[in-house]
């Protein structure tokens, strides 16, 4: 795993989008941010398991979060503009945002792979991502230092049979997040990167791998130091990298 043991106040005092905060990763992810002082705003379709994570936040003693809920399958570009005006209002800038929300979709072959679950998934991991970006970047922007991290996967580094539109996304992202960066760079304080978390005890791996055994994953938590750190202002000095969760040093295995 990826060493870093930051101070308790770390983000204190920041504001952090994260995306898919409801169960997983990103929820893992929020809760981890709040500990260290961020207020953190719950983005996600389910308004039970954002509740949750709200619940978990609030008894930890962490900054009391925000929940939006939505549905990146349908948003537009007008739902992505309501969410920054209603951040702005609320906050008025933005130090972070973890893109951690995803879809999985079949495991099939690319000759096989119906044009539906297609869509919705480049909907759901890569345009949604980009509209919010591009949506949320004003606020961004007003930050002395704001940091985005994209999710990344194995499987969207190196092609793999059967992963489909899962894998097509991954390695979107990591382009996106790249050109995002080279981009961002010269001109603001916004910095860009991606993450792959490796194998981890969630519900998307199980779906992905049901005979695994999943106690032979790290649970969500355990991988949460390179979370933090790219989420922290130490990581100032980094952008357009794409850093494994899994290693001692971040760097791709």
């Amino acid at each position: 795993m990826f060493e870093y043991q930051p101070h308790s106040d770390l983000l204190q005092g920041r504001f952090i989008l994260v995306t898919g905060a409801g169960a997983g990763i990103g929820r893992a992810a929020a809760n981890c941010y709040a500990r260290h002082g961020a207020t953190v705003v719950l983005l996600g379709r389910t308004v039970k398991h954002l509740e949750e994570c709200y619940d978990e936040i609030v008894a930890a003693g962490g900054p009391e979060p925000a929940i939006y809920p939505m549905n990146l399958q349908g948003a537009t570009l007008r739902d992505h503009q309501d969410l920054t005006a209603t951040l702005e209002r609320e906050f008025g800038q933005l130090h972070g945002v973890l893109h951690n929300a995803a879809l999985l979709g079949r495991r099939t072959p690319l000759g096989q792979y119906p044009l539906d679950e297609w869509q919705k998934l480049l909907q759901v991991n890569l345009t949604a991502a980009f509209m919010m970006t591009q949506a949320l970047l004003p606020l961004l922007m007003q930050a002395d230092d704001a940091s985005v991290i994209f999710t990344s996967s194995g499987v969207g580094r190196r092609g793999r049979a059967y992963w489909g539109a899962y894998a097509v996304t991954k390695f979107a992202v990591e382009g996106m997040a790249q050109v995002w960066a080279e981009e961002l760079g010269a001109v603001s304080q916004v910095r860009i990167n991606s993450i792959n978390p490796g194998a981890t005890r969630t519900r998307m791996r199980a779906d992905a791998y049901p005979g695994e055994d999943p106690a032979r994953n790290p649970a969500p938590d355990e991988i949460m130091p390179l979370y933090l750190y790219l989420m922290g202002p130490q990581s100032r000095h980094l952008n357009g990298v794409s850093l494994d969760a899994q290693t001692r040093d971040g760097q791709p295995g």
